[in-house]
């Protein structure tokens, strides 16, 4: 029995072979507080949806300004493979802006739920059923295939839901969707619903749930099951208030529980989540299903053991599957045998006393509250294995910072020099300058100059581990030498400390 067994067992027979996706990351998702996106962030988002494989992009609400009508022509007309739809009210100028916009179909809603009918539309059951009438047959004498949606579907009473679902299936709409507009759904009441709605019409349903209480995404599979072919869903499950349900999870836990295809690329998810994240501002959580930056991380001890005997062991989505890769993050759990397995993975093969000087350093960082990743083990792996098993001819052994605002800071080093102890004290322009400074005053050599510096954060965050690279310079000589730390002073100090004893024993 594999993982996702226990699940088909008790799916219904009706499932649906497969969905066609409607990303609504370009107006719902830009509904979400904070999210302005220019034309071309516009643009660019659409050609990443239609090359992960969309079927319908709804890329906006033409009527509301007339560079979201420029930006919804733009991508309507840029011959993506996506089909391209506009948003309307049932009002004749909103449906116009979508023919004009070039969009082939037309998402047109209104409300029907009774606190909507009283105080957003004021107007009656009949009203409202009639300027929806009204409103899909424009739109198809303009030409425009309809997507039709009672807004607040799920708090409407069911025998007029039903009622409105089956006037605009005999008007031929494309679609009828069953929007959850504030999320108020369950998973059971949701299937419950659709399973009601199916059996009056048999119009391709889609679903829109919103995700207030969390439940998005689990009602939208649980629509799907019961028969729903259109899951409305945004990349990073942006969208308003709490967002929408979330592409990513929608497709891929179809496909991989259910057995349910799409024509998502998953290879493409990945990089399509980075483009959203980046455009958008808004951050993916690091414990977020499938794309956030933990979603294939693992923690030192069992786990990693676990990972690296078989990946199946704690892992139901393979990192590469959907454009990513797994991360192995370090802990102070850490048994040399992992450190050494880890480094072997990535070309690294270091001796046993190697190994122990390394795990012992990932254990120290990781008892101060470090988050010790995969890269931070390479950059403390090449540091270290440049002075591990030898006797350095100049070694730190004591090194304070003392600064005031307003004057160079000073720096007192102690050192050891072929056994003996060197005491300095000097000043510099900043405190990585009077450090160094002062190192060369304590080995008495003053014509040792650093020629180039590079500082890299490695992992972000303000106590990023430090990753100081220098070239240093004596008498022509030259030594290229790195120092990783937690410390942005200490990195520097180390790696000069590591150049000076390059160029001494002639490396």
């Amino acid at each position: 029995m594999d993982q996702f067994e226990y699940d088909r067992m008790v799916e219904p027979k009706s499932k649906p072979k497969r969905i066609r996706v409607f990303d609504t990351t370009l107006r719902d998702g830009e509904q979400t507080p904070g999210v302005t996106l220019s034309h071309q962030d516009k643009m660019e988002i659409a050609i990443a949806l239609s090359g992960l494989g969309v079927d319908y992009i709804e890329a906006g609400f033409p009527i509301s300004s007339r560079g979201e009508f420029e930006a919804v022509s733009d991508i309507a007309s840029a011959g993506l493979e996506s089909r391209i739809v506009g948003l309307a009210r049932c009002i004749e100028k909103d449906i116009d802006a979508v023919c004009d916009s070039g969009c082939e179909m037309a998402h047109i809603f209104i409300g029907t739920s009774q606190i909507h009918r009283k105080y957003k539309l004021k107007m009656s059951k009949k009203q409202v059923l009639e300027s929806a009438t009204k409103s899909i047959q424009y739109a198809k004498d303009m030409g425009l295939k309809v997507h039709f949606s009672p807004e607040d579907a799920c708090r409407t009473e069911l025998d007029y839901l039903l009622d409105i679902c089956q006037t605009a299936e005999q008007m031929n709409v494309k679609h009828i969707n069953i929007p959850d507009t504030v999320g108020v759904m369950t998973p059971d009441a949701m299937g419950w619903l659709i399973n009601e709605i199916r059996k009056v019409v048999e119009t391709p349903i889609a679903v829109h749930c919103h995700n207030d209480f969390g439940m998005a995404v689990a009602n939208t599979i649980s629509s799907i099951m019961r028969g729903a072919t259109i899951p409305h869903v945004t990349v990073n499950g942006l969208g308003e208030r709490a967002g929408n349900a979330d592409l990513e999870q929608v497709v891929m836990a179809c496909k991989l529980i259910h057995r349910i295809e799409s024509r998502i690329r998953p290879k493409r998810i990945w990089e399509t989540s980075r483009i959203v994240e980046r455009l958008t501002g808004i951050k993916v959580p690091p414990n977020f299903p499938i794309v956030g930056s933990n979603a294939f991380a693992h923690e030192a001890g069992v786990h990693v053991h676990g990972i690296l005997a078989k990946a199946a062991t704690y892992e139901a989505i393979k990192p590469e599957s959907v454009g990513t890769k797994r991360k192995i993050v370090l802990g102070k759990l850490v048994g040399k045998a992992a450190v050494r397995q880890k480094l072997i993975d990535q070309g690294i093969s270091v001796s046993d006393a190697d190994a122990e000087v390394i795990t012992s350093r990932v254990k120290d960082l990781a008892d101060r509250g470090k988050r010790v990743t995969e890269d931070d083990l390479l950059a403390i792996a090449e540091d270290m294995t440049g002075i591990a098993g030898r006797v350095a001819p100049i070694i730190l052994e004591d090194l304070t910072l003392h600064a005031e605002y307003g004057q160079n800071p000073t720096a007192n080093v102690v050192v050891s020099m072929l056994g003996k102890k060197k005491y300095s004290k000097s000043r510099g322009v900043g405190p990585v300058d009077a450090a160094l400074n002062a190192i060369k005053e304590a080995i008495g050599d003053q014509s040792i100059q650093l020629e180039e510096y590079h500082l890299d954060a490695i992992t972000g965050g303000s106590d990023a581990l430090a990753d100081v690279s220098i070239r240093i310079g004596k008498n022509g000589k030259s030594a290229l030498a790195r120092g990783v730390h937690e410390d942005v002073v200490m990195a520097s100090v180390l790696a000069f400390i590591n150049g000076v004893n390059r160029i001494m024993e002639g490396g």
